[in-house]
């Protein structure tokens, strides 16, 4: 390794990674077997020997060998003199994580850290279902509610079930039926170990870009050879990792050697079925992230596999050989070649389909950032082992690590499911108030009503007249006598032939 590059292999001259380079990302291609992963472990140890550290998934479980001295044969030294390499065998620093806490220190996102667009992802939702999930995160957050793992998720889906019509006011249409279709999905997600990877104590970014007493990085491997059997789990999480870091670093233009190199294999299962949204967010991320200090390099076995959009961004490539027996390898042999500035010394489409293992075409960018020639090129051979470590050697590895103790032992603080459990309690502590009758009177059930009516006596019959009924027996008398005395008048009038004398009406 020179001081201003990472060797990466030999050509007629030595082909280097330029560390002031480092952050355009780049893309390390080939079909099974023709050496990709032992490419990835020399240029990760090339890293970190510079000093960048470095964060890669052991998809094949064989990657974690870069922690130990390795033990080379005859042939690697063979090869290491051709190129004029002195090959000291050597580990690398390492850490090691896992989402299932098994072969590494337990790596965690909280729900609402990963967000509404990437969990639709890793649930495979459609647009309905994704809409409703955004209603439940933002009504979460109206409501105080943290969303920090699985039952909380659940519970918060609960509480918009039992509460649809009210938040589909606010926020718009909310289906129970809907919601019941996305927490049977969080069940599939939590039955194939999805529930390890939410909680807290979530994942500090700043430990993944440690150093160690001699100033090389820390090689963080993380154990995916199990969780590589759920595809969207893997893909998406290392999307998250990668959106964090973009969110979270500040920007730093372009510096003599990245932050940080994130080596994103089985690339291929970050866009296979991706929605559009979901593309342009890695578009977006992949081309400002080089600005935050940090690589991205992609390893695939075809070019193709990755978008157009993306592929550009990519100007380190490594690639090695493809077959093309179909028409589709065909087609995805001369992207390949059309993606490297031609070489008038060979063909390079012909030249892909005649590399041996450990060959590979390689281009990268120059001081002024343009892409060089493409070389075939010889692979230098790692310092560190070739397969994987011995469970002892991995525990040895482990107990001097410098996040020991951090992350083991998860937490369980107080958030949505509790919040909700608490108001329920509440509510049913409660009495419930009987609904008042017209008037303001409580109901009585029947044996209330029959205790209360042999206890209360009954009233006394009364002859006295109240002040109404006296008023309005007076009114009568005098109505009825004042009548009396006129037709009286009038009829002894008539008799005796005499006119009644006029009286002046008062008002």
């Amino acid at each position: 390794m020179a001081d201003d590059g990472v060797l990466i292999g030999y050509s007629d001259h030595p082909q280097m990674l330029r560390l002031d380079r480092a952050n355009r990302h780049g893309l390390v291609a080939g079909a099974t077997g023709t050496g990709k992963t032992v490419t990835l472990q020399a240029l990760a140890q090339g890293l970190s020997d510079a000093g960048v550290p470095v964060f890669a998934a052991d998809v094949k479980g064989d990657l974690c060998g870069i922690a130990a001295p390795g033990t080379p044969n005859e042939k690697m030294l063979a090869r290491a003199k051709a190129m004029n390499l002195e090959l000291r065998p050597d580990g690398a620093p390492v850490v090691f994580w896992d989402l299932f806490g098994q072969a590494g220190h337990p790596i965690r996102a909280t729900i609402s850290e990963m967000g509404p667009l990437l969990i639709s992802r890793m649930l495979e939702l459609n647009d309905v279902q994704e809409g409703v999930l955004t209603v439940v995160f933002r009504a979460a957050d109206d409501e105080g509610l943290l969303l920090l793992d699985l039952k909380d998720l659940q519970a918060a889906l609960s509480f918009a079930a039992e509460h649809a019509s009210e938040l589909g006011a606010k926020y718009g249409n909310v289906s129970p039926a809907t919601v019941a279709t996305i927490q049977r999905k969080l069940l599939v997600l939590e039955d194939q170990g999805g529930a390890q990877l939410f909680g807290e104590p979530a994942l500090e970014l700043s430990d993944l870009m440690r150093k160690d007493g001699a100033g090389r990085g820390f090689v963080n491997v993380l154990a995916a050879d199990k969780l590589i059997a759920s595809p969207r789990l893997y893909a998406t999480f290392l999307l998250w990792l990668l959106s964090e870091l973009f969110e979270e670093l500040p920007e730093v233009g372009d510096p003599d050697k990245p932050k940080l190199a994130f080596f994103f294999d089985e690339a291929h299962l970050l866009f296979r079925d991706a929605p559009k949204a979901l593309l342009e967010k890695v578009e977006q991320v992949v081309r400002l992230i080089r600005s935050k200090g940090v690589g991205v390099y992609f390893v695939t076995q075809n070019p193709a596999d990755i978008p157009e959009t993306v592929l550009g961004q990519l100007g380190n490539r490594i690639q090695h050989a493809l077959r093309a027996y179909t028409p589709v390898e065909q087609r995805g042999l001369k992207a390949a070649a059309d993606s490297f500035r031609p070489n008038p010394a060979f063909d390079t489409a012909q030249t892909i389909q005649a590399l041996g293992v450990g060959e590979a075409l390689v281009s990268v960018l120059d001081e002024k950032g343009a892409p060089t020639m493409v070389e075939k090129t010889l692979i230098r051979p790692p310092a560190s082992r070739l397969g994987p470590l011995t469970p002892l050697e991995r525990a040895e590895v482990m107990s001097r690590s410098p996040v020991r103790g951090l992350y083991d032992q998860a937490e369980d603080r107080e958030s949505a499911f509790e919040t909700l459990q608490a108001r329920a309690a509440q509510a049913a502590a409660e009495p419930a108030e009987p609904a008042p009758r017209k008037g303001g009177a409580v109901p009585r059930t029947a044996p209330e009503r029959e205790a209360q009516d042999r206890d209360t006596p009954r009233p006394r019959a009364s002859n006295r007249q109240t002040a109404m009924e006296a008023f309005a027996i007076s009114m009568v008398r005098t109505i009825g006598t004042q009548v009396g005395r006129e037709l009286i008048r009038g009829v002894l009038g008539g008799l005796s032939g005499g006119s009644r004398p006029t009286r002046r009406r008062r008002y």
